[in-house]
């Protein structure tokens, strides 16, 4: 008679899995259960922006990697105003420096909630999708980081929803991490230059422009960046037709 139990490895597997969910779903419920959204505001950084500014000149390396640490998090479990803390990035540690955190910040997270479902959701989802989700795998597979590209230069998609359809898709770690910190570089500095200026905004009473990266100056070279990023894609199509074409000639 076989044993119905599950074997201790597959076990062990299962639980895990149903930890980590536990922990992403635990700590998205904890962020609005505790009211924390109330921090990512722009309403909290005015209130607050000297108190985070004499924090950063009084702690500058402890400031950089806490910052960085709490955009990660904030990436990993998906938490809602990532705009803000970019924006906030570029306010107490300038274009540069507060592009360079978030870059390594959203990078770091991102990273990790990839890692998380493809953990626990990729097998699953595979199973329930069937041959669909294979066929596109396999596409989305054989020109990886030109599309991870596409997706993170292009701010049609939200930032969460890339970070986890490469998970289900078969894309490698390495290949994920370099197209997500290339990827999200020229949004983020954007976003930053933005945050540089804050004060001044914030002084005058005005509201910053959140919807910049739309602007065509703006958004016409992340296209164009774009493009760029599908020319493997198109030369490798190219280079399939043409033998395609060459061999129906000789046969």
């Amino acid at each position: 008679m076989s044993n119905p139990d599950l074997p201790a490895s597959r076990k062990s597997a299962f639980i895990k899995k149903i930890i980590l969910l536990s922990i992403l779903v635990g700590g998205l419920a904890a962020f609005f259960v505790l009211d924390l959204d109330r921090y990512a505001s722009l309403d909290a950084l005015k209130q607050n922006r000297e108190t985070l500014q004499a924090f950063v000149t009084d702690n500058g390396l402890l400031a950089v990697l806490g910052f960085g640490a709490i955009y990660a998090i904030v990436v990993a479990f998906s938490l809602p105003g990532g705009a803000i803390m970019t924006l906030t990035a570029g306010f107490l540690f300038g274009t540069v420096g507060g592009g360079l955190i978030v870059v390594v910040g959203a990078t770091l997270g991102a990273t990790a909630l990839f890692l998380i479902a493809r953990t626990t959701l990729g097998d699953v989802l595979r199973a329930k999708a069937g041959p669909f989700l294979a066929k596109m795998e396999d596409g989305f597979r054989e020109n990886a980081l030109s599309y991870l590209l596409v997706l993170r230069l292009i701010p049609a998609f939200p930032f969460w929803l890339v970070n986890l359809v490469p998970a289900f898709l078969g894309v490698s770690t390495v290949t994920y991490v370099v197209g997500t910190f290339f990827g999200i570089i020229p949004g983020t500095f954007v976003f930053a230059s933005v945050g540089a200026g804050l004060g001044a905004i914030l002084d005058a009473g005005q509201v910053p422009d959140l919807g910049i990266i739309f602007r065509p100056d703006v958004l016409g070279p992340l296209v164009g960046l774009a493009l760029l990023s599908l020319l493997p894609v198109a030369y490798k199509k190219y280079q399939t037709k043409k033998k395609k074409t060459a061999t129906s000639q000789t046969s």
